[in-house]
């Protein structure tokens, strides 16, 4: 989920200021980060009804709460893309044309199994926020700010997650995986352990 491919957006004014071509170029920015946290908030939901087994009920509790942290990630986002004076568009059309990334591959799987699957998910997601942070480290300052507290955010639940998946010498049973069923397999499996 990685990789910035955000131009320009047109902006309708500019915040007093800045350039407006700034304004545009960040919010941009915010645009791509946006479409991936409405991506992130619609993945942890699939997860929270799709997940089985012995862990069950501590993981679907998470992961709402996980759910309802990035919804209110996703609303900053698109306020702070309208402060700019560009539209934030977050309608499904629009996500799925713009993302750089497939669904989310894994169905009705056991809890190792999806956590090994968002291990590579929230991967992704924190790659693209911290390439973003250091691109509005040039531009927009107040926009970064923004984005570091996401990521903090961001960085915690993924460790939340990969709490699941270490073993008590520190490896990650997903250590490797290229795809979420190869990370869902092993996880399951145990991994490398």
């Amino acid at each position: 989920m990685a990789t910035s491919h955000a131009s320009t957006i047109e902006t309708r004014f500019a915040i007093p200021g800045m350039d407006p071509d700034v304004g545009g170029r960040t919010a941009a920015i915010l645009q791509e980060r946006l479409v991936a946290l409405l991506d992130l908030t619609l993945t942890l939901k699939h997860v929270h009804w799709n997940v089985v087994g012995p862990a069950f009920i501590g993981v679907h509790k998470m992961l709402d709460e996980q759910v309802d942290a990035v919804r209110l990630m996703s609303d900053e986002s698109a306020e702070r893309i309208a402060a700019l004076g560009a539209s934030p568009n977050g309608l499904a059309g629009s996500l799925v044309g713009t993302r750089t990334w497939d669904d989310y591959s894994l169905m009705r799987a056991t809890t190792l199994e999806h956590l090994g699957g968002l291990d590579l998910v929230y991967g992704g997601v924190i790659q693209g926020h911290r390439e973003a942070m250091e691109e509005l480290a040039e531009i927009e300052p107040v926009s970064q700010d923004m984005v570091i507290d996401q990521l903090k955010m961001l960085e915690q639940f993924h460790w939340f997650v990969r709490a699941h998946l270490e073993s008590s010498d520190g490896q990650l049973s997903t250590s490797g995986a290229d795809t979420e069923r190869d990370a869902a397999r092993q996880a399951q499996s145990g991994g490398n352990r």
